[in-house]
């Protein structure tokens, strides 16, 4: 990576860590969005997407990158009846949410965490289900609401030549 690219990375990290969390509760405030993408999570996976819906509220600009791939999917196309057809996908889902890394500051906090599952999921049979996420929450008025969640299958490693034939689909 050039310097000045990883210049530019290393202080937008320290921004994020560097924040006084003591004054500004950003710790509390960390613990209870870990806790809200847990239980909403769950109640996905449960497939309980009316109570999710309630969980979670997703910013104008809410973009997701689904763990299957595929261009990116943004707020406007989350319909009433793709997020139902999104509830009917996953059932019967339990969840432990491991957390990697969490980062905040006044407006936003990121969560890079490892989500564990046994699920439903598009009609197959029950199976562990295990996602890298990271998630941003950005905070809007008084509240948090979900900026962006990206998911890859990815917990455990492939060879170079697996990624390859992931990266050149054709």
């Amino acid at each position: 990576m050039p310097a000045s690219r990883r210049s530019v990375l290393a202080a937008a990290g320290a921004a994020l860590t560097s924040f006084d969390v003591a004054a500004t509760g950003t710790n509390e405030t960390i613990a209870e969005l870990i806790k809200l993408s847990e239980e909403s999570n769950a109640t996905l996976l449960r497939g309980d997407i009316e109570k999710y819906r309630a969980l979670i509220s997703f910013t104008d600009d809410f973009t997701i990158m689904a763990p299957f791939g595929g261009k990116p999917t943004h707020r406007a196309e989350l319909t009433d009846e793709r997020m139902s057809a999104m509830g009917r996908f996953f059932r019967n889902g339990t969840l432990k949410q491991e957390v990697i890394a969490a980062y905040g500051s006044s407006d936003m906090v990121v969560l890079a965490l490892i989500e564990r599952a046994h699920v439903e999921v598009g009609g197959l049979p029950p199976q562990p289900w295990a996602l890298r996420v990271t998630l941003v929450y950005r905070r809007e008025g008084s509240g948090w609401r979900l900026a962006h969640r990206h998911a890859d299958p990815l917990v455990g490693s492939i060879t170079l030549e697996q990624a390859a034939a992931l990266a050149n689909p054709i």
